[in-house]
């Protein structure tokens, strides 16, 4: 089987992200890179769900994680019965696909897939662990579960290598570009499809404030692959549209409603509305959500505020201040100026028009 990560950066290398080997998922820790590059080696798949709750991993990095962790989970209770065998993954597939409350309808899409072939291989007498690493992943030889898993990787890759491609059409050549936060896929895909354009571009990188992931994983990939790449902070994106030249403003999303709302890392609205009042496209890149049909099927996780008080253990604040910790917020259609999907460039009020036709599977 061919691997869509090929001449990706670092980040977005599969086994660099999350992956199962000998009864154990080793996931990178995203909370310290780049000043460390270490990984959180986890024995059960409820270490999964904690290492996705703590943010060990973010962005789409969860839904190798979920799919590594069904593989674990198969591993946990290989010499049970064919009936406790099935009951232990569903109830892992359920956690798992819960470990993060606004994306659980897409991690579930995994979890509930990799039960499902797993009590598929029970019923044929084969090894559910290898059959979960089949759908994720693509060592035939190493289990089934797992390869299931890469297949799950190389379907999400090639997908959105799709989107990458409408997306770099977009930008100007010699233009410039800002990012919200870590688009993940979308940002190895949208290089690969640079180069092919032969396209050069710019990128300004918001840091991303409480936990960076413009700062230390967005500006590394650009810069790494050979990027002109500049760090703001948060507060600095209007200086950037006003006097930086930005050309388009785009990210990804962590849910896209059918009635054009989307939901993106905490952060986000502010910088839609900034790019409206300097009359700067920005563009959403992902998969609408089918289940999703408004703004009211969007669940906000709030998050320990003491990640807004504190950075890496040092505090920003006397003890008597108080903080919240939205983690995401929802950007309303009428900033947005078009969802880029693999189906093209939709305006968002028309987004429900992206399903009238086949929909290829994704997750």
């Amino acid at each position: 089987m061919v691997r869509m990560d090929e001449n990706m950066p670092f980040l977005l290398q599969y086994e660099n992200v999350a992956w199962y080997e000998n009864g154990k998922v080793r996931i990178l820790d995203r909370r310290i890179y780049p000043t460390e590059v270490r990984f959180v080696e986890c024995a059960t798949y409820q270490e999964v769900v904690q290492a996705i709750a703590d943010m060990v991993t973010q962005s789409a990095g969860p839904y190798t994680a979920v799919g590594m962790g069904m593989a674990l989970a198969a591993w946990q209770v290989r010499d049970k019965g064919a009936a406790e065998q099935d009951a232990f993954l569903q109830q892992a597939a359920y956690d798992l696909a819960h470990a993060r409350p606004t994306t659980a309808n897409r991690y579930g899409q995994i979890t509930y897939r990799c039960a499902e072939v797993a009590k598929e291989a029970l019923a044929a007498g084969k090894d559910p662990v290898e059959a979960i690493v089949e759908n994720v992943s693509i060592k035939k030889d190493l289990f089934r579960q797992l390869e299931n898993t890469v297949e799950s990787l190389n379907r999400r890759y090639s997908t959105m290598q799709i989107v990458g491609d409408h997306l770099a059409e977009l930008i100007p050549q010699g233009g410039t570009i800002l990012t919200q936060c870590f688009g993940e896929t979308i940002i190895g895909t949208v290089i690969r499809a640079a180069r092919r354009q032969n396209k050069d571009f710019k990128v300004f990188c918001a840091e991303t404030r409480p936990y960076l992931q413009g700062a230390r994983l967005t500006s590394g990939c650009f810069a790494q692959m050979g990027f002109d790449t500049t760090v703001i902070t948060d507060n600095m994106v209007a200086y950037a549209m006003e006097r930086e030249g930005i050309d388009l403003f785009t990210s990804a999303a962590d849910t896209i409603a059918r009635d054009g709302h989307i939901a993106n890392k905490i952060g986000t609205f502010q910088m839609a509305i900034l790019a409206k009042y300097f009359g700067i496209p920005y563009y959403v890149t992902g998969i609408p959500d089918q289940d999703k049909h408004s703004k009211d099927d969007i669940v906000i996780e709030m998050r320990d505020p003491q990640q807004v008080l504190s950075y890496r253990g040092i505090p920003n604040t006397v003890p008597e201040v108080k903080a919240i910790y939205p983690s995401f917020d929802v950007v309303p259609p009428h900033l947005i100026s078009g969802v880029v999907t693999d189906k093209g460039v939709y305006v968002p009020y028309l987004l429900d028009h992206y399903f009238d036709s086949d929909v290829k599977k994704f997750y």
